[in-house]
């Protein structure tokens, strides 16, 4: 026999899907604090939030007759229509937070609207609501959170530790500080400060809470096109992580986890990233709404794109240009990716492609014999800085002073001294050649004197037939069988060698998902990368002085250029402050 379930049920169901522990219940408030134009918040946290949340804010406030709504299950201030729900600019909208909190909770909300005499609140236990009582309140709204999960004792053993529960409060709170740097926030446990942010720009707040390291090793991003733009800071490869903890996407606000965007932003790292490490970075993506659908979780931490393809294209895009030229300069105005002279690090090139070609792919030929004649003469190199100085202009790696142990290359530029280790950065010039030369041409086709057959699923086949001009300029020619069987005719040729059944397959997938242009990329790449290892200058190999400038300028050209393939660094800078400081000079 079927039954309506009663409103308790309904609503501790609804709670266990947006009120997963304490950190959910704190999210929902603040979300309700910004979207009440709150620009002062305040946290209060006890035994990780289990215990007790408070949140305090300065923004509108709820009126005495909505007041008593605010505890009703889809009941909310944010949607009238259908129509609403499809253009949504609000953080909260589906009405069922505040009352799954009061649910398995002991919750009471205070509120008071600058007009209205006085404060009046409200108390809910379970599913017992009380009438509207005065209080005192200057203005805004106070909503507290006591002993979570009282009344549903099976849920709350499912909690972790009190250091557990708090550091996910704790990482709620950073992501709604980054997400409104306009707003000061401040947050307690158990009597201590563990956070004061004061209201700052976007830059400030990512430093405040990303620390300075972040800060001298990232990008600034701001790109458009049409009714997208994405900005926000990457961090350069060499500064990844063992983890992705330090990954903040936003859309129109919100804090997303979205498959789609991981995907574009991995592929965006993907040739310069050091083995599995993963990139930092706090983006932003406003959209318009009606192209993007929130309604999919009542988490509201996943989305549903209109053109996935679009979006997915527009950030990896985005990220891999300014990933390929990480010497750009950055704005005045945004001290993230400012170089820190002090310190020993992989550093940005202050340095624009199209001044290479002004500089040459070598040294003058008058400063050559210099620096010769010193050699020659055992005066190399503490005198070739005076041979250097007469060059006008000394490009960002400058000049070769000489080899160490036959793996590093020594330089010396404006800043101080350049190291380079040789292998890793002319196998970086090779590799981006090596991709040059093939995405100017169409990949051409190898047909395979044996067709390889292997079994589809019902999509595979699908992809095939709908895709079939699409495969052929990618070098592919694949056949349908049968309803469940595909047969692999030809290859791109440069990839004639791969695990064609594999290859087949994740190339069918993929282009039921992403864009076809970036495809072969991650299989193409693959070998490139290994033939420009095998093609790179091996370690103990002697450089001349031409050879070792001509190196320097190449790298100088070259995309990507900080990097090996693999992702290592392939240069530091220490500046002659540093080097000072090494050799204790003027102290």
């Amino acid at each position: 026999m079927i039954k309506l379930l009663p409103d308790l049920v309904i609503n501790q169901i609804s709670a266990g899907e947006v009120i997963e522990r304490p950190a959910s219940a704190l999210k929902e408030i603040l979300e309700n604090s910004i979207d009440a134009g709150a620009l002062e918040i305040n946290i209060q946290l006890e035994e990780g939030g289990v215990k007790l949340i408070r949140v305090t804010d300065n923004g509108d406030g709820i009126s005495l007759n909505d007041l008593p709504f605010a505890l009703m299950p889809h009941a909310t201030s944010k949607i009238r229509s259908l129509e609403d729900l499809q253009e949504i600019n609000s953080l909260g909208f589906r009405g069922e937070a505040l009352a799954s909190i009061a649910s398995v909770s002991n919750l009471i909300l205070t509120s008071r609207k600058l007009k209205e005499k006085h404060a009046w609140r409200i108390q809910a236990k379970g599913r017992d609501i009380s009438q509207p009582e005065p209080s005192s309140l200057s203005s805004g709204v106070i909503v507290e959170v006591r002993d979570l999960y009282f009344n549903t004792p099976a849920r709350r053993k499912f909690l972790k530790t009190e250091a557990t529960e708090f550091s996910h409060c704790e990482e709620t709170f950073k992501r709604i500080a980054l997400s409104c740097p306009s707003i000061s926030f401040k947050l307690q446990h158990n009597g201590k400060i563990r956070g004061q942010l004061p209201a700052s720009n976007l830059a400030q707040r990512i430093t405040q809470l990303l620390g300075n390291d972040f800060e001298q090793n990232s990008l600034s991003i701001s790109e458009q096109a049409a009714d997208l733009h994405l900005y926000g800071a990457v961090a350069l490869p060499a500064y990844s992580k063992s983890s992705r903890n330090a990954q903040y996407f936003f859309i129109n606000g919100r804090f997303i986890r979205d498959k789609l965007i991981s995907h574009a932003l991995r592929e965006s790292y993907r040739d310069v990233l050091h083995l599995d490490h993963h990139p930092t970075y706090v983006l932003f993506l406003n959209i318009n709404p009606e192209k993007l659908d929130v309604n999919v979780h009542p988490a509201k931490s996943e989305v549903r794109f209109r053109d996935p393809r679009a979006v997915h294209q527009f950030i990896f895009h985005a990220i891999s240009n300014s990933l390929a030229s990480p010497h750009q300069e950055l704005t005045t105005n945004s001290p993230l990716g400012a170089i820190d002279d002090a310190s020993i690090h992989a550093s940005k090139l202050p340095y624009m492609k199209q001044n290479s070609v002004k500089n040459g792919a070598e040294i003058p030929p008058s400063i050559h014999q210099k620096l010769f004649d010193l050699r020659s003469k055992s005066q190399w190199p503490s005198t070739a800085h005076t041979a250097i100085k007469e060059q006008e202009e000394i490009p960002p790696l400058g000049f070769a002073l000489g080899q160490l142990m036959g793996i590093y290359i020594l330089a010396q530029n404006k800043q101080g001294l350049v190291i380079v280790d040789m292998h890793a950065a002319h196998e970086r010039i090779t590799y981006e050649k090596l991709k040059s030369s093939h995405d100017d041409n169409s990949l051409s086709m190898q047909p395979l004197l044996i067709p390889v057959t292997f079994k589809g699923n019902g999509l595979d086949v699908v992809t095939a037939e709908e895709n079939k001009e699409i495969l052929s300029g990618l070098g592919f020619e694949i056949a349908i069988l049968s309803p469940t069987t595909l047969a692999v005719r030809a290859v791109p040729s440069i990839l004639k060698d791969a695990d064609v059944v594999k290859l087949a397959r994740d190339t069918l997938k993929e282009l039921r998902e992403f864009d076809t242009g970036q495809l072969l990329k991650n299989k193409r790449n693959e070998l490139l990368s290994s033939m420009a290892c095998h093609n790179a200058i091996r370690a103990n190999r002697i450089l001349s002085l031409p050879e070792m400038n001509a190196l320097l300028r190449e790298m100088e050209r070259t995309d990507r250029s900080d990097q090996c393939n693999h992702g290592r660094p392939t240069w530091f800078e220490i500046s002659l402050a540093n080097l000072d400081k090494m050799f204790m000079r003027g102290q």
